[in-house]
């Protein structure tokens, strides 16, 4: 029986490196006000010393580039970067360009990863996906923007219209992978394809969206745009993967995401219950430390078990992933995503609460820790729609019976049929 949670030596000693290396380099940059372009020229030499050190984009296997970790030390390592917002562009996993490059690595042309992944892989390229529409809901089946071919599979090209909605960095991007409608008379999980936009195409509207947690859209790293197209020309060959494709291509793409997503959530937490914890040793009132009073007691230990329970059921999800594949890990995957926000919001807000209104202001960073965990609820699917897959795939493991099987008048006279003759033995000596 294999039962461990011990981590490799070997592997422990580089996240001890990037625990030190993102606490020491990357922290400090937090409160340099930079904009996206001079917080790409700082980090560059800091990817330099990540590559160096063997964790850039790690979320590849080594013949793409990466590291070939597989979803468990992929969990460990983001576990790390989660605890900055800027940690994952400086080790060359962040999102949407980790996901468009697994995308291109696993349904890709080799001219495709030649013109798209590699640079994108070396950080000269960024990347957008175009999936999410505005009155979609979080039913891709109902998505509306199209893409016809015009010409031919061989020297023709695809035409593009519609509008698609909070697009992440879609208007920081070199080229976008758009989610389209291709076949709209083909069955609902069929209908659609994905495409790769360069954002130099014609016909490419972005409008910067502002956020709960960056309403002026300035932050370093992210930005999130609608974007319209309107007979936007690409290729033929721009098709990703098989036409009609998209959604399984889809499902690939956001089901490992989630666990990078969950487990920079649990970063996130450690820091904000670090700062829990300092504050409560280092505030006075009422005759005595925060730390002695019983409801701050209680968001400690509270906190501390909910950290610890999402972590690990984040990564028994990445360790099913790694053993029988993502489509057979959907229960725990989403899963993870419902409860991981929860406690993502409560550890934050317990922190905010501990500080009164310094929590609340601007000289912490837990106030924008909060705007930003209220989006963990929605994006990547709203927790709603993961109850439920979660609900109906446990559900389907019972049957009606009635009565309940527990049923202890019915369970004593089965009881009674099955021991009977032991019962008259007994009665007869």
């Amino acid at each position: 029986m294999a039962w461990d949670f011990a981590t490799d030596p070997g592997f422990e000693e580089k996240l001890t490196w990037a625990r030190e290396f993102v606490r020491d380099e990357i922290y400090p940059l937090e409160v340099l006000d930079l904009d996206h372009e001079g917080f790409r020229r700082v980090a560059a030499p800091l990817q330099e010393q990540v590559k160096a050190n063997g964790l850039w984009a790690a979320h590849l296997d080594p013949e793409l580039g990466g590291q070939g970790y597989g979803q468990l030390k992929l969990g460990l390592l983001h576990e790390v970067l989660g605890t900055s917002e800027l940690a994952p562009f400086v080790f060359g996993c962040q999102a949407p360009d980790s996901g468009n490059a697994e995308l291109i690595a696993v349904a890709g042309t080799p001219a495709q990863r030649e013109r798209w992944m590699r640079p994108l892989l070396d950080g000269e390229l960024l990347s957008a996906f175009a999936m999410t529409e505005q009155g979609t809901g979080s039913d891709p089946r109902q998505l509306t923007t199209s893409a016809r071919l015009e010409g031919g599979e061989e020297g023709g090209e695809w035409v593009i219209e519609g509008r698609k909605w909070c697009v992440g960095n879609a208007g920081r991007s070199d080229f976008h992978i758009v989610m389209a409608v291709t076949d709209p008379d083909a069955d609902p999980y069929h209908r659609m394809s994905m495409i790769i936009v360069p954002t130099t195409a014609p016909g490419i509207e972005v409008r910067e969206l502002g956020l709960m947690n960056d309403p002026n859209h300035d932050m370093p790293v992210w930005s999130h745009a609608e974007v319209g197209y309107h007979d936007v020309r690409v290729p033929a060959e721009n098709l990703l993967g098989g036409r009609g494709e998209a959604f399984t291509l889809a499902q690939k793409r956001l089901g490992p995401g989630r666990i990078h997503h969950c487990m920079r959530w649990i970063g996130v937490c450690r820091r904000a219950f670090d700062m829990l914890c300092e504050r409560a040793v280092s505030v006075d009132v009422h005759g005595g430390p925060l730390a002695d009073k019983q409801t701050v007691q209680n968001w400690v230990a509270d906190s501390a078990a909910a950290i610890e329970a999402a972590r690990l059921l984040t990564l028994k999800a990445a360790w099913t992933i790694d053993q029988v594949g993502a489509s057979a890990a959907r229960t725990e995957i989403a899963m993870i995503k419902y409860y991981g926000a929860a406690v993502l919001h409560d550890v934050i807000d317990r922190a905010i609460q501990v500080h009164g209104s310094l929590g609340f202001s601007t000289d912490m960073p837990l106030e924008q820790m909060y705007r930003w965990a209220r989006a963990a609820r929605i994006y990547d699917g709203p927790d709603e729609v993961h109850r439920v897959t979660v609900a109906r795939r446990l559900l389907r493991n019972y049957r009606p019976t009635l009565p309940p099987t527990e049923h202890i008048p019915t369970r004593r006279a089965a009881a009674l049929e099955t021991f009977r003759e032991r019962f008259d033995a007994q009665a007869v000596q």
